[in-house]
């Protein structure tokens, strides 16, 4: 489900150090995102959407890329509001999370705070929370799967 592509033109590569001397540059698909460690996580910039997966309670979601998309890698920029909160789950593969605006603790105290970067190993287990809200960018190598909750 993911938002929206737009066709990234370039305007002239001639003279760039990189460029293919004479070739006529390509239209790619490219989402471009400015200045979201000020002020670009709420200029309008990104159409949140509810994050329609269990668990997850109190959280909407841009979609950079999908399972659908990749096969198995997803990426995403959440917004997770304040008292939000993700049930108990294990991870199949690695997960980067970086916090950009706000707070996230984890179930064993730890709490993280803008330019804070985690790194979820396979096997983990873990819930994650917000009681101020936060924006976080997550990749995923494989999706999730519920996991009982920790003395279940």
């Amino acid at each position: 489900p993911r938002n929206h592509l737009r066709p990234f033109e370039p305007e002239s590569n001639e003279g760039h150090p990189l460029s293919d001397h004479g070739k006529t540059p390509q239209a790619r698909e490219v989402d471009m995102f400015t200045d979201l460690l000020d002020g670009g996580l709420t200029s309008g910039q990104i159409v949140w959407r509810p994050y329609q997966e269990p668990g997850r309670d109190a959280v909407d979601v841009y979609w950079l890329f999908t399972a659908e998309d990749t096969g198995a890698a997803e990426a995403y920029i959440a917004n997770q509001l304040p008292d939000s909160h993700t049930d108990q789950h294990r991870h199949r593969g690695f997960e980067l999370v970086f916090v950009l605006e706000g707070e996230i603790a984890d179930d064993q105290g730890g709490v993280y705070r803008p330019g804070s970067l985690l790194v979820q190993r396979p096997g983990t287990t873990h819930r994650m929370s917000s009681s101020t809200g936060c924006k976080v960018l997550v990749f995923r190598q494989h999706r999730v799967t519920p996991a009982p909750a920790a003395g279940a």
